[in-house]
């Protein structure tokens, strides 16, 4: 049995009417007048069986779930039905359904983080919501009110507030996923989806410290192309690429280096953006990553590394097109200072040499410590942002995710306690 609790009231995502949040609606038709997500009208059916914690430095990225997850279903009838957190478990869908067959799904990525002051705290959580929503309508699938959501996971973290672990460098991981529901066979546009998202405690990328990766330049395969989806998070973006990366393993090395065209225009690292630091043929000090042409994933952390360096002002930034041509010739010459990938699992990650056309090229990282597994900036870049999101450098970009309880009062209250309450009042209601 579950016990059941409807919400009555939700914070505003961002603390105010005006937080500039809302997000543009694609174009439907008479989609003016479906409902959209309504975070005031959230339904929670809450586990009476709750799982017991992992130890923490037993976590493994993506194999332990938290008890609840969040689910809202939409149709081309009846716009977006009522939020329900529900308790955790497989989500019941007809063979034939347009996600099995023809790759209609996207998602994100982001992470729950809790300070030093015990409280839980989202890292910029608004660009994920835009990029979801980039992602659903290149598939044509339905925009939904970012601001909503948010206010939506927000609850799904108060709910789930005893799962974020305690300690710098750990975090409860959000997977927000929206699939086509439809369930007929045939490429078009869908009239039913769900938007659901799953928490999965993390522990440390990096747990012993940095660990600099070795990539393996693909000269053969391609991750995306000029007018396809390398900026969108399908998930059919990432199912293509685990050939390559096995190879690049069988051959010892730790990633791909994805590249495009005849001079290797570079791409991405793995699955992260990726940076290179260097004095460049005009002498200047530059830290360089590729441009957003459409091939690119535009990352939250890149995003966020772009910033942060031009605040600084100690070298050139630069998006530009950049090629493993130019990068061999700058090892060859001295030139080369660092390369790192940047995304939300690893924050940043050094790499210590890249294989191109069978030679490898080794990256110094910090001249004066042989031993570094990582270089001054990117250590300084991964310094900067995980103080950022465990709330000891105070950042717009840091926003607080539970400042008060939703089922009662201002403080948070133990997972325990919230369902005993839920369940007393569940029981007073059936007197």
């Amino acid at each position: 049995m579950a016990l059941t609790k409807r919400l009555l009231r939700l914070p505003n995502a961002f603390g105010g009417a005006a937080s500039g949040l809302r997000l543009l609606h694609l174009s439907r038709p008479a989609a003016s007048a479906l409902p959209g997500i309504q975070a005031a009208q959230l339904q929670k059916t809450l586990t009476t069986t709750p799982k017991a914690l992992v130890a923490k430095e037993k976590l493994v990225f993506g194999h332990v779930f938290t008890d609840h997850m969040l689910t809202i279903d939409w149709t081309a009838k009846s716009g977006w039905a009522a939020p329900q957190i529900q308790p955790y478990g497989p989500l019941q869908i007809d063979p034939c359904c347009a996600v099995l067959h023809y790759a209609l799904e996207c998602f994100d990525g982001l992470k729950a983080y809790r300070d030093t002051q015990g409280k839980v705290r989202l890292f910029r959580p608004d660009k994920n919501m835009e990029r979801l929503n980039s992602s659903a309508e290149r598939l044509y699938l339905p925009q939904f009110d970012g601001e909503q959501v948010l206010a939506c996971i927000k609850e799904l973290l108060r709910t789930e507030e005893r799962w974020v672990p305690h300690g710098r460098g750990y975090s409860l991981y959000l997977r927000p996923t929206m699939i086509s529901t439809e369930n007929t066979l045939g490429v078009h546009r869908s009239n039913s989806a769900k938007l659901f998202v799953i928490a999965s405690p993390c522990g440390p990328y990096f747990p012993t410290g940095f660990k600099a990766v070795s990539l393996y330049c693909d000269e053969t395969n391609v991750r995306a192309w000029p007018g396809g989806v390398g900026n969108k998070k399908l998930g059919a973006n990432y199912a293509p690429s685990i050939g390559p990366q096995v190879a690049a393993e069988d051959k010892g090395y730790q990633q791909v280096l994805w590249t495009i065209g005849e001079e290797y225009e570079l791409m991405e690292v793995g699955t992260m953006n990726l940076f290179v630091y260097w004095r460049n043929d005009a002498g200047e000090l530059e830290l360089v990553t590729p441009p957003l042409d459409g091939t690119i994933l535009p990352g939250v952390t890149r995003d966020s590394v772009l910033e942060l360096a031009r605040g600084w002002g100690d070298f050139k930034v630069s998006e530009r097109k950049i090629t493993m041509k130019q990068v061999a010739r700058a090892s060859d010459e001295g030139r080369l200072l660092e390369v790192f990938g940047a995304g939300t699992a690893c924050v940043v990650t050094p790499v210590n040499r890249i294989h191109f056309q069978g030679t490898d090229y080794h990256v110094p990282l910090d001249p004066a410590d042989a031993t570094s597994q990582a270089g001054p900036l990117a250590a300084r870049v991964y310094d900067t942002l995980f103080a950022i999101q465990y709330g000891e450098q105070p950042s717009k970009w840091s926003v607080e995710a539970a400042t008060y309880n939703a089922l009662g009062g201002d403080a948070l209250l133990p997972q325990t306690a919230r369902m005993a309450e839920a369940a007393a009042a569940d029981s007073n209601a059936k007197l």
